[in-house]
């Protein structure tokens, strides 16, 4: 039997019990993985198959990396006669089987985060502050969808006390499934707004789709809405009709349940004082941003509804990060200086782009710097990317902005309509575009990378860190499932 590097996660019995499967061997798991890239030891392997890889022909590479054992709906070739396996019709079914059990078995308190924007940074501040009060789960990156959903939950510890879960949609539908096997005890939608839109006639569409998070709420359960969303009455409303009778409203609006006062914003962060019935709290926020700033007024408001420590949880906000690609801040020491990096690679859309490109202009820039923004795509647009990208022209003037680079189809209907003077550099795609950034770039800079995730900004990312004067090569990538 493979040692267990942490709790028990899953018993061979249990693991058989919750899917139907058979096991072979006694093996208990610790974690779960889909990627032997990542997998830890004691991890219960699950090979999922898709539609560019075959989980099963990394299993016996998972067995020897340590996996305590392999969830597989085929025997792969070339393992040992007793090799540890959990043999089931489907894997992703079997997946949701564990998921489904792990809920039933648990008794935390469960948050269920959807928005158009803000989803995993408010997720992961929940996840923080909820942290220092008792034991917490949450959904590692952006696991959202149909399997990583799932496998979030199977994830649950069996004594956490809060567990919180992102959720993420692009289609009408998909967030229903979500909901109904998480049970939420709370729903979040942060925001609605014009994201995603090649796959909606309207905004009210995607709001919703959102409001599909209600799906399976708990009895008795609560939903933290976007006091200053246009679509606040319409969510409530939805909820509502699933059963829901406690609300929470945050934001800016006098009608908000969790208000915000007042926010100084400086170059690290914001201090922010905000109302909550008849209690004031004063806090910090370690990230820039107006956006940041409201959701922290969200995690308030959640962290209330779950029946935690308001107070505790807002004097926690100053310990909560960016998530990577999403306005973590890079200092990159250059021959003559430095210059700091935005990375807001993660992904993008009309109202992150808003707020990103305010942040760029709200930046200290050094002796001779630049506010330099580089922009990818935004995809999912439908037949408005056209319009979209041509109308952050008017954020871009706003903040500011000294350069801007651009890469994309796109993105070369803003770039059509910069000004001479603004105009750093486009091109058909990071790839390319990441050069001409990187030749650019110079002490005293502040530079905001930004782009959907398809578009690969990150690219341009990675070239400027590698300017740093102590850069160390990028690591080659290795083979998994």
């Amino acid at each position: 039997m493979t040692p267990v590097t942490g709790a028990p996660l899953w018993t061979a019995e249990e693991a058989a019990a919750a899917t139907g499967g058979t096991a072979t061997g006694v093996w208990v798991a610790a974690g779960m993985s889909i990627d032997s890239r990542t997998l830890e030891p004691g991890d219960l392997f699950v090979a999922l198959e898709g539609p560019n890889h075959d989980g099963h022909d990394y299993v016996a590479a998972a067995l020897q990396l340590g996996a305590a054992a392999a969830l597989v709906a085929r025997r792969p070739d070339g393992l040992a006669a007793d090799a540890p396996l959990l043999i089931v019709p489907d894997t992703l079914q079997a997946l949701r089987d564990l998921a489904r059990a792990a809920r039933a078995r648990s008794r935390a308190r469960v948050i269920a985060v959807t928005g158009s924007v803000g989803k995993t940074g408010t997720k992961e501040a929940l996840r923080t502050v909820l942290a220092a009060q008792d034991r917490t789960h949450a959904n590692v990156g952006s696991l959202n969808n149909h399997w990583g959903l799932p496998l979030s939950l199977a994830r649950l510890p069996e004594d956490a006390a809060y567990a919180v879960f992102e959720m993420g949609m692009n289609h009408p539908g998909e967030i229903v499934p979500l909901s109904r096997l998480a049970r939420p005890h709370i729903a979040l939608v942060t925001t609605v707004a014009a994201v995603h839109s090649a796959h909606f006639t309207s905004v009210e569409q995607i709001a919703d789709a959102k409001a599909e998070v209600f799906a399976g709420i708990e009895p008795g359960g609560a939903a933290v809405l976007n006091r200053d969303n246009p679509f606040f009455d319409r969510l409530r409303a939805a909820g509502r009709a699933r059963g829901i009778a406690c609300f929470t409203g945050f934001g800016e609006s006098a009608d908000a349940d969790v208000r915000l006062v007042r926010a100084v914003a400086d170059a690290a962060g914001s201090d922010v004082t905000a109302r909550l019935g008849d209690t004031t709290l004063d806090y910090r926020v370690n990230i820039p941003g107006r956006h940041w700033v409201i959701n922290s007024l969200a995690v308030l408001a959640t962290a209330g509804a779950a029946g935690a420590d308001v107070a505790a949880a807002a004097r926690a906000m100053a310990l909560v990060a960016a998530p990577r690609g999403r306005g973590n801040r890079h200092r990159v020491e250059i021959d003559g200086g430095a210059f700091d990096l935005i990375d807001e690679s993660y992904n993008a859309s009309p109202t992150s782009m808003a707020a990103a490109l305010a942040v760029l202009g709200d930046s200290q820039v050094g002796d001779g710097g630049r506010r330099i923004a580089v922009l990818g795509d935004m995809l999912e647009l439908g037949d408005a990317a056209a319009q979209r990208h041509a109308e952050l022209l008017a954020p871009v003037a706003a903040a500011g902005i000294d350069l801007v680079y651009t890469a994309g189809p796109a993105m070369a209907h803003l770039w059509d309509r910069l000004p001479r003077g603004l105009r750093g550099g486009h091109a058909v795609d990071s790839a390319a575009l990441a050069p001409l950034v990187a030749a650019a770039v110079g002490a005293g800079d502040v530079v905001m990378v930004k782009g959907s995730a398809g578009s690969r900004t990150g690219l341009v990312v990675r070239a400027l860190l590698a300017l740093a004067v102590d850069a160390e090569p990028a690591p080659r990538a290795a083979n998994g499932g």
